[in-house]
């Protein structure tokens, strides 16, 4: 936003040391920490050190206090900051209150969307997320994965990468032949209703109880097993139709989310090459092949000489069956070497974390350089009140429609109290949005490797640190905007002292762009959900403490910029984390 007044400020510094026969400095400017007033700030300890190693007789933090005053004293009070001064090595530089303001306001009213995105940075970055079993119900475990992979996704891109978005479908294994040993035998013919994944999973959860209950049927899926090894063709030609449901189901719940994907892989496409690694692997000597009293095994501790850090991973079956090691393998090799990654993100389960580690370094072990670019980004678990876990084998599993339900329910009971006068259609529309705002909000705004207890008064607060909460400053912005009945479109310096409100909503909607670059660097949309919580809540005490549309037209002018500025801030914010900002509420 300054960058040509900084820019003005490094040239003069250069010739200030020039003139004194200093060294040309390396100045690393930073933000001074923000109190009331905006600034940056850098030290000259660097310098005085360098004259300290020359053999001259200084006490260095003396010496570099007394450069930043001089360099403070030639500079005077250049143009765009309103003070500059020397404080114990550092030179502070403060802008002009009231031009800082007008950049801020004036940047995100002409980047308008892009504001908070950051420029091209020529790296191409994979996240892979989802990862959904087929012929399973999509069920509330699977909730954080997607909403993290995708907010994630949204952040880098956010920040100027190039983002692939892939899904890699689990549609093979066991867990399938059950599905299909049951469907043939209890459900031949029937066709799934309209609810995809809900039918899918039910028969599911019917096919594991049968397997485990009862001992005759582990044969006769076994037996089934056999003739999907082999291609029988009917047993493929049933494997493609239903697998076909199960992406139809899966879409459904995409689509709902507002969630999308660029490539779609499957575990069936990788396990034949996956195997012939292995047989690569056992040929190079990495790979030790205890068949057919014990599996295939690369033993890493005993070949890195570590101890208890990657222990041994197993990547074949005794049987000659493939696991996920077979075919994860081959596919890490895949993804880079189509789209030519600078990085590649897995986001998958914490309790995958030393699967992960294993994976990573038999590619590196492999001799891929790229082994290093690859990031497992870890999450933990989601709890729902009372404690309740989520496995698809059991069939009080709760289903991620029915938590989108019932909380588009609590949802719409906040809408119709608030706008009864709405037509029914749009408060169902405004409680959809409202109700996936609130559980994607509370997923994003916890550490990915903290649990999430899920707590509906939480998760729905109005006037707490929610999704509601943010969404419903958006529509007191639009409010205000409306009554005014004005753009706000000319730019204006404010020819008044801004109050402690509108410099709090300035500062915070100035840090957005440093937020998102953060977010980015650390994969932690954490950042994102707070800077916009605390951008609704300054906006909250900004609406509550300055009058808008009753001041003087001077004062008036600009805080309608700053609310347009505001509301803009917002919904990109919000934007970022994947969630909608409703017109109403």
């Amino acid at each position: 936003m300054f960058t040509a007044e900084k820019e003005r400020v490094n040239l003069n510094i250069k010739r200030f040391c020039s003139e004194n026969g200093l060294a040309e400095p390396e100045l690393h400017w930073s933000w001074i920490p923000f109190s009331g007033h905006w600034g940056i700030s850098t030290s000259f300890f660097s310098m005085a050190a360098a004259e300290a190693r020359q053999g001259k007789k200084v006490v260095v933090g003396q010496r570099a206090q007394e450069i930043a005053a001089q360099a403070a004293q030639f500079l005077g009070q250049p143009e765009g900051f309103e003070k500059v001064e020397a404080v114990k090595g550092y030179l502070n530089l403060y802008f002009s209150s009231g031009l800082y303001a007008r950049r801020v306001v004036d940047t995100v009213l002409d980047e308008a969307e892009k504001f908070g995105g950051g420029t091209p940075t020529g790296k191409k970055v994979m996240v892979e997320f989802s990862q959904p079993n087929t012929h399973k119900a999509f069920h509330v475990g699977h909730l954080r994965n997607v909403i993290l992979g995708a907010a994630v996704s949204n952040i880098l891109e956010s920040a100027g990468h190039e983002v692939v978005r892939a899904n890699y479908i689990g549609d093979i294994g066991l867990h399938v032949i059950k599905w299909l040993w049951n469907y043939q035998k209890y459900h031949d013919g029937e066709n799934p209703d309209e609810d995809r994944t809900r039918w899918m999973g039910g028969i599911y959860a019917e096919a594991d109880r049968r397997f485990e209950d009862d001992p005759s049927v582990e044969p006769e899926v076994r037996e089934l097993f056999g003739r999907w090894d082999r291609r029988d063709p009917d047993i493929t030609a049933l494997w493609e139709k239903t697998r076909g449901w199960s992406m139809e189901g899966f879409q459904q719940i995409y689509d709902m989310l507002g969630v999308n994907f660029d490539k779609i892989y499957y575990e069936s496409e990788v396990e034949d090459s996956g195997k012939d690694i292995v047989k690569d692997l056992i040929a190079r000597g990495i790979a030790r092949d205890e068949r057919p009293e014990g599996a295939v095994i690369i033993p890493l501790d005993e070949l890195l000489g570590t101890k208890d850090k990657y222990r041994v991973m197993v990547i074949l079956r005794s049987d000659g069956t493939s696991l996920y090691a077979t075919k994860d393998l081959p596919l890490a090799v895949q993804k880079v070497e189509t789209y030519h990654l600078d990085k590649s993100i897995y986001v998958i389960d914490a309790r995958q974390s030393l699967y992960m580690q294993q994976i990573f370094k038999v590619l590196e072990i492999m001799g891929y350089p790229w082994a290093k670019s690859l990031k497992h980004l870890a999450y933990e678990i989601v709890n729902l009140p009372g404690n309740v876990t989520m496995s698809s084998r059991d069939g009080t599993v709760v289903l991620l429609q029915d938590l989108v339900d019932e909380a588009t329910r609590r949802a719409l009971a906040i809408v119709q109290a608030k706008n009864p006068e709405l037509p029914t259609e749009r408060q169902q529309a405004i409680a959809r949005a409202v109700a996936l705002g609130a559980l994607k909000y509370s997923m994003l705004a916890r550490d990915n490797v903290k649990i999430v207890t899920f707590d509906w008064e939480a998760a729905m607060d109005i006037n707490g640190q929610a999704a509601p909460y943010i969404q419903y400053a958006y529509v007191r912005a639009k409010s205000i905007l409306r009554k005014a009945g004005s753009d706000a479109n000319a730019s204006i310096t404010p020819a008044y002292d801004l109050s402690e409100a509108e410099i709090e909503l300035i500062d915070l909607i100035s840090r957005l762009p440093r937020e998102i670059q953060r977010a980015a660097e650390e994969l932690k949309p954490l950042y994102i959900a707070n800077i916009s919580y605390e951008i609704a809540r300054a906006f909250n005490n900004f609406y509550n403490q300055c009058p808008v549309l009753q001041a003087d037209e001077t004062v008036r002018s600009f805080r309608l910029r700053l609310v347009l500025a505001a509301q803009q801030a917002i919904v990109n914010s919000l934007a970022v984390m994947g969630i909608t900002a409703p017109e109403a509420m």
